[in-house]
């Protein structure tokens, strides 16, 4: 009897060491294949799309939906993500043995769409910091002599045709002024042919109430750059020296993703940025970085992989989108849109509108342009353009 008891012991002992390494090597990515009749080492692709339920191509081949996980051997393979109504996602994925390589693909409409979001006619829109307002005016022609002046609406994420109301900052003819947004968003600094005026960007003040601050103007502009420079400089602290002094030195237009774990940046000079500052990540991204760095060129660096992507040059306008994956690039009659790693650069508008005024806004499923459709003798105004 007692022999038995051991025996169904060291059976069972046996079954659960074989089981358990069975799922431990499940687990690490290896894979029984049928034509070698043998265990092989795999590395696992997890597809991820939003909106989810594309089509997850490999190699030409349809493997699955999103959002799953593929098994796929060791090596360099072509993934397609695809969904009716939506551009083809697209990109070469190298695939690492025992690893697990994530994509996640933002899928974009095939025929995005207009709506409206101001009626009166909209000038110079420019957005505060954090993409969460548009500061335009309106210029005093026909039945706007009363709307007349400077306003400001929140791109707060409201679905498409929900729009918050713009409210007036100040009035009069603003056609030949500018305006820039304070460091925190809560002034407006309205410069006019009659001088300098800062605008409390909560409330309504009349152009007779406006104080003129054109002999303090060098003052605040100096003390809004010293205070974009600091938060700057706090992100950067949470770098390695060597690399936050990379930035500091051969960087500039430095502009962090919305989560903070990405920068767009600039170069201002040659530099090279070395590997080792950062441990790297299992499944990190495998496409092609550039470390050694040129005065001219645009980049965005990856603080969680430590890995720096070539995007574009300083003549290139661009944008973080608030996904923190993706970037807008407004060009000449078209806008793009790309992965932070500058592939998948693809036109989500064609056609007219004002040039260079397209903005992210707080929403990734859309954007804001300016425009009058064509129309010369129309007024332009702001307009989102639907993503999805």
């Amino acid at each position: 009897m007692t022999k038995v008891r051991l025996l169904m012991i060291l059976i069972t002992l046996i079954i659960i060491g074989v089981f358990g390494t069975i799922g431990i090597l499940f687990a690490r990515g290896y894979r029984f294949d049928t034509e070698k009749l043998e265990l092989l080492p795999k590395g696992l692709l997890v597809a991820n799309s939003e909106p989810n339920g594309a089509q997850v191509y490999v190699d030409g081949k349809l493997e699955t939906a999103t959002n799953a996980t593929i098994s796929l051997s060791p090596g360099p393979h072509a993934v397609e993500i695809k969904k009716e109504g939506f551009l083809t996602w697209q990109k070469t994925i190298e695939v690492a043995k025992e690893e697990v390589t994530q994509v996640d693909a933002f899928l974009v409409s095939t025929a995005p769409n207009l709506s409206a979001l101001t009626f009166s006619g909209a000038i110079n829109p420019v957005s505060n910091k954090d993409l969460t307002s548009i500061a335009y005016a309106i210029a005093p022609n026909g039945d706007n002599g009363e709307k007349a002046g400077l306003w400001v609406i929140e791109t707060v994420n409201l679905p498409l045709g929900f729009n918050r109301s713009s409210r007036q900052i100040t009035n009069g003819d603003l056609t030949e002024a500018t305006w820039e947004w304070s460091p925190n968003g809560s002034e407006i600094l309205l410069t006019t042919s009659e001088g300098a005026f800062l605008l409390d960007a909560s409330k309504y003040t009349p152009q007779n109430q406006l104080v003129n601050i054109i002999t303090e103007l060098n003052d605040i502009s100096r003390a809004w750059e010293e205070e974009n420079q600091k938060q700057i400089e706090s992100r950067l602290e949470k770098l390695p020296d060597e690399l936050a002094q990379i930035f500091e030195k051969s960087a500039k237009g430095i502009l962090f993703s919305p989560d903070e774990d990405r920068i767009l940046y600039t170069a201002s000079g040659s530099a090279s940025i070395p590997e080792g500052f950062i441990d790297p990540l299992p499944g990190a991204s495998t496409q092609k970085e550039e470390r050694e760095i040129t005065d001219g060129n645009t980049y965005v660096y990856d603080t969680k992989e430590d890995k720096n992507f070539k995007v574009g040059t300083s003549n290139d306008i661009i944008h973080w989108l608030p996904n923190s994956v993706n970037l807008i690039s407004p060009k000449e009659n078209e806008i793009k849109v790309m992965d932070y790693d500058g592939t998948n650069n693809l036109t989500v508008f064609s056609g007219n509108y004002s040039f260079p005024h397209a903005y992210s806004s707080s929403s990734a499923n859309r954007i804001l342009i300016l425009t009058n459709l064509g129309a010369q003798d129309s007024p332009t105004n702001l307009y989102w353009l639907g993503l999805r």
